[in-house]
């Protein structure tokens, strides 16, 4: 059968109750298993809107198994708007064809100095409970004769957070894209996040935040570490 034909009729085996509690404390003790983002070969074999309209089908079927009543004027379009979050908005980062364009400019001001640009405002979400991760992403460069446009910086840190999520990939993710973008090793990258999978379940602590960092070239250097923790302190 093609797989647009069994997309929808796939049903999901009962997992025993070992292997849940397995799944649990790798969600519960925030573990990642790759650094690529676990995609499978035929993740885009469907095009945006027939996965639309397969997660509301999937959706609407979670609230009715909830118990919830869909002929409420409230909850009818739902799982439709549910589907359309997660495809056009939450998790638009798992499509490359989303990539933001790295245009890259000469350096002609000669400035050889760190380009920091901090507080950029973060939304993910976690890959092991579906729920969000909020917080802010601190980024750095030292150029090598070229430069790139500042909201771009920003675009690069939404596109690899629009996608379930682990922290420390989110981190090195960002990254390694600003190093490969701007050929230069001379890179930092620090994100604070809060995460709502220990904040509003689970251990429910509130006053938490997760902190990971990710440097490389110029920034391996103590000192010029420091400065650039100075900068976003």
């Amino acid at each position: 059968m093609k797989l647009k034909e069994t997309m929808l009729s796939t049903q999901l085996k009962p997992l025993k109750e070992d292997v849940l509690s397995q799944f649990d404390a790798l969600g519960d003790e925030h573990i990642g298993t790759s650094y690529d983002t676990p995609l499978r070969e035929d993740a885009f074999d469907l095009d945006d809107d027939i996965k639309i309209e397969q997660i509301a089908h999937h959706f609407k079927h979670i609230m009715d198994i909830l118990g919830l009543d869909l002929t409420d004027d409230s909850l009818r379009g739902t799982p439709q708007r549910v589907a359309k979050m997660y495809v056009k908005e939450i998790f638009k980062g798992l499509n490359p064809a989303n990539k933001p364009d790295m245009k890259l400019f000469d350096n002609k001001y000669q400035y050889n100095q760190m380009l920091v640009e901090k507080n950029i405002t973060l939304y993910s979400n976690c890959e092991h409970h579906f729920v969000p991760i909020i917080g802010k992403a601190h980024v750095a460069y030292i150029s090598n004769g070229k430069v790139i446009g500042l909201s771009k910086l920003n675009r690069i840190v939404q596109y690899y957070a629009q996608r379930p999520q682990v922290q420390e990939r989110l981190t090195m993710q960002i990254a390694n894209e600003l190093k490969q973008a701007l050929g230069t090793e001379d890179v930092a990258v620090v994100i604070d996040a809060t995460h709502l999978c220990v904040s509003s379940r689970g251990i429910k602590d509130v006053q938490s935040s997760t902190v990971t960092a990710e440097y490389g070239g110029k920034f391996l250097d103590i000192d010029t570490r420091n400065e650039f923790l100075k900068h976003i302190g």
